[in-house]
This record gives C-alpha cells, sequence and structure tokens, in this order.
C-alpha cells in the first residue's frame, strides 16, 4: 500500500512541475486558453468544494496581459524624444569613436 501511494505522490509531483513549467514557458495562447478552462472547471465544481475564489483568480489570470518587456509596469527601455534628437538619458557614441580593444 506505501508503495502505491509514494508511486501517486511523486506521479502528482511531477504532473504539477510539468503544468508549472508550461505555464511558465508554454505559447502563450495556449497558456491563456489552459487558465480559461482551469478557472470553468473550478467554477462547475460543487459549492461544498468552494472553489469560488480559485475560479475568479484563475479567470484574472486568463485575461491578463503582461504589461512591458519585463512585464512589470511598462516605465522601462529607452524613450525616444518626438522630435527625433536623443533625449537627455541617452548616450550617444559616434561610430568613428568606437575602437576595438587592444
Amino acid at each position: 500500500m506505501n508503495g502505491l501511494l509514494d508511486h501517486f505522490l511523486v506521479g502528482l509531483a511531477l504532473l504539477a512541475s510539468a503544468g508549472y513549467a508550461f505555464s511558465r514557458l508554454g505559447p502563450k495562447g495556449l497558456r491563456t486558453r489552459m487558465w480559461a478552462a482551469l478557472a470553468r472547471a473550478a467554477a462547475r465544481a460543487p459549492a461544498s468544494l468552494k472553489l469560488g475564489g480559485l475560479a475568479r483568480r484563475l479567470e484574472a489570470a486568463a485575461v491578463a496581459k503582461s504589461a512591458g518587456a519585463c512585464g512589470g509596469c511598462d516605465s522601462c527601455g529607452s524613450v525616444a524624444s518626438t522630435d527625433g534628437k536623443a533625449t537627455e538619458s541617452e548616450v550617444r557614441v559616434p561610430l568613428s569613436e568606437i575602437g576595438r580593444r587592444h
């Protein structure tokens, strides 16, 4: 009996690990559909399991869009001015001044 329980727990851990890796590294469209499907499944669960809050969080994860290059506040990266000139945060080095290391 303990062997069966051990195999079940190891399989469950491997399944959870694969699911986490897929949710982080998988294609964005497929991840969105996965979160939406999990949200629908949690919403359909019996009320005695009290999965309503989990269903709402999963639904929010399905529709959330990452902002910015890092997924944060969308204020990272260089901001170019509208007139095409360098802003004060940019450093411009002429190509002729870039030399090889000795």
